[in-house]
């Protein structure tokens, strides 16, 4: 089966790359002696859990309670949910808990601690706090009198494990090149470990410094006093990735296969089947490319590039590409296919059931994924 086979819009995951990207970054983390628990966000995929998670214990992260027993049924039961838990979702996280999940929560307030203190569900939460290295989403800063107080109050609640300190060096991803990167996981690392010796001058546990994304994994220079790296989109990376220097360009790993459905001559562009349901609405990697729109162009078969033909403007179910030189209506006859690398891989994966995964030109197999809360 080929990739002309396929209705569109259709998720092409390559295998040689997703492959080599996993074991990439397992060799990588291995060689700075820390655990590698990959953010499954990006992939919500079993079969791509395994490839991520060889070699290392398998332990891995999600960022929603679905994702947890989707995982679970398939065998991984090491689980981070590393989103901040709410009080109303603690029967939730305890049923999967009773189910053989080994599930950790966090939280970075006093109200949620005392709420997971207070929970009798049959079991004993472990529970991460959330530090702020930068990203400015969420989390206590490290130096916050509140990390000692939700410290103490896990604790001391015979319903909850204190396991020590969780970060997230989001703002990676506003970083100026390799150089900022590295200025960056160095802030990530700085504020989870100042973090973690304040919980330990105190006299509470802190097994666990847990850091991580993908660009502070690929370029951070030093890991020491960080137990484990929760990188993500690094199993596919994306046009986003790639403009910030955290990838190249053959280890982009995700497209969307399209069909051309329309040329409007008279208005100078190229309509394909793929529009914002498919591409997502993402254009971040427009900061650095502005050329890149919703996404950029390949030749479906070989991945060449389309020189100057991308995805400027998108409806629900249209793309559209503008048109400078009239040979490319000859090159992408009506009918024809062609491919988009996205600028956020996570997001525009999540518009889809399944991956078709290919070796070449050829369908080699079909992965699932999970979709919803």
């Amino acid at each position: 089966m080929d990739l002309h086979s396929l209705n569109t819009p259709a998720l092409i995951l390559d295998r040689s790359i997703v492959t080599r990207n996993t074991e990439r970054m397992s060799k990588r983390m291995r060689a700075h002696g820390v655990a590698l628990r990959p953010h499954l966000k990006t992939a919500k995929s079993a079969r791509v859990a395994k490839l991520a998670t060889a070699g290392h214990s398998g332990a891995i992260t999600v960022s929603t309670l679905a994702e947890a027993a989707y995982f679970l049924d398939h065998g991984f039961d090491d689980i981070t949910y590393a989103v901040g838990i709410v009080a109303g979702k603690l029967p939730q996280a305890a049923a999967l808990i009773a189910r053989g999940a080994d599930l950790k929560i966090l939280t970075d307030n006093v109200d949620t601690a005392k709420a997971i203190a207070a929970s009798d569900h049959g079991i004993r939460f472990k529970v991460l706090i959330e530090v702020d290295c930068g990203d400015a989403r969420t989390g206590l800063l490290a130096d916050s009198p509140e990390l000692i107080e939700i410290g103490r109050i896990l604790n001391e609640s015979e319903h909850a494990e204190l396991l020590g300190v969780l970060t997230h060096g989001g703002h990676s991803y506003l970083a100026d090149g390799v150089d900022g990167i590295k200025r960056t996981a160095k802030e990530e690392r700085d504020a989870v470990l100042l973090a973690a010796s304040r919980l330990r001058e105190a006299g509470l546990p802190c097994p666990v410094v847990s850091a991580g994304s993908t660009p502070t994994a690929v370029h951070g220079e030093s890991y020491e006093g960080i137990t484990e790296m929760r990188p993500g989109v690094f199993v596919f990376f994306d046009l986003d990735q790639l403009a910030r220097n955290a990838c190249a360009r053959e280890d982009l790993a995700l497209s969307v296969l399209a069909t051309v459905i329309g040329h409007n001559k008279h208005i100078g562009q190229i309509v394909i089947d793929a529009g914002a349901l498919a591409l997502s609405k993402d254009i971040s990697a427009n900061a650095h490319w502005p050329q890149v729109g919703y996404g950029s162009l390949c030749d479906a078969e070989t991945m060449a590039p389309l020189e100057d033909l991308h995805v400027a403007k998108v409806s629900q179910e249209h793309g559209v590409i503008p048109v400078t030189d009239a040979a490319a209506y000859d090159r992408l006859p009506i009918g024809s296919k062609v491919r988009v690398l996205p600028n956020h891989a996570c997001i525009t994966a999540a518009g889809y059931s399944c991956y078709h995964v290919v070796e070449g030109t050829q369908i080699v197999d079909e992965w699932d994924r999970v979709n919803g809360w």
